[in-house]
């Protein structure tokens, strides 16, 4: 289950606004198994966005993410460049008018359909919205190919409601059934140049995406004792096969720290 991830918005990449959605979206879709193999940043321009999703097709992941640009504002045009890389048309969706009607009075707004709000209902021909109740712009849903393409809010409480309840179920059901065991091993005594080779024997010696083991410098303790962290991660589709991998492979880090006189805190 590959994903990719597209997320839209000027302020991302002149340090005004941290990207806490690609960081949200990443463990949200690595915790049941998913593979995000690229976040791609983009800046509100039309021919920008366009490229970006022509370039993410080309490598045909199953399911591609969007986030932002679905407002009312001039600059609000992921739906438009989504409309432009895929050929297609830009239409008002009566299905879209009537979620916009609906989340004003649930949240008890009595505001006119002017032209900025309907803007927010038009998208790209052959597409489905998806209601969005913590906010106006609906989501949307088409498909390019066998990729699907979800395009979510940038506001992260209004993505993260869309993204749990209607694109989180397609990456279960592509991933299957899905295992991990996880441990954090703070060491001192030990830097990462040390370890490295074991590590390196160790992440050789399985599947690629069946372990996940990386080291974090963290310092010194004291303003001495070089500190680290050793992230383990044993995943797979059967419980008994990944804590017999996770185990085996916990034994021989813990047994290397100690050759190496460290210690694990």
């Amino acid at each position: 289950m590959i994903i990719e991830l597209l997320c839209v918005g000027s302020e991302l990449l002149s340090g005004i606004t941290l990207n806490s959605n690609a960081h949200w979206l990443a463990g949200q879709i690595a915790n049941v198994g998913g593979i995000l193999k690229r976040v791609t940043v983009v800046r509100d321009d039309l021919g920008e966005i366009s490229a970006a999703v022509q370039e993410i097709l080309v490598r045909k992941p199953a399911i591609l993410v969007i986030t932002g640009g679905l407002g009312a504002t001039y600059d609000d045009m992921t739906l438009q460049g989504v409309a432009l890389a895929l050929g297609r048309k830009i239409i008002l969706d009566s299905r879209a008018v009537e979620m916009l009607k609906k989340s004003y009075v649930v949240r008890k707004l009595n505001y006119e359909l002017t032209e900025s709000r309907l803007k927010m209902a038009k998208i790209p021909e052959g597409s489905t919205p998806i209601q969005n109740l913590l906010g106006s712009a609906p989501g949307v849903f088409l498909k390019a190919g066998e990729t699907k393409i979800i395009c979510l809010q940038g506001v992260p409480s209004e993505m993260k409601a869309i993204f749990e309840k209607h694109v989180m179920p397609f990456v279960r059901q592509g991933v299957g059934r899905f295992v991990a065991l996880e441990i954090d091993y703070k060491v001192r005594g030990v830097t990462e140049a040390m370890i490295a080779p074991t590590l390196a024997s160790i992440v050789g010696s399985h599947p690629r995406d069946a372990i996940y083991l990386k080291t974090h410098p963290r310092g010194y303790y004291r303003k001495k004792t070089p500190q680290i962290r050793i992230q383990l991660i044993s995943r797979g589709n059967y419980k008994k096969e990944v804590k017999k991998r996770f185990d085996g492979i916990a034994k021989i880090i813990e047994q290397e720290v100690a050759r190496l006189g460290g210690r694990i805190c």
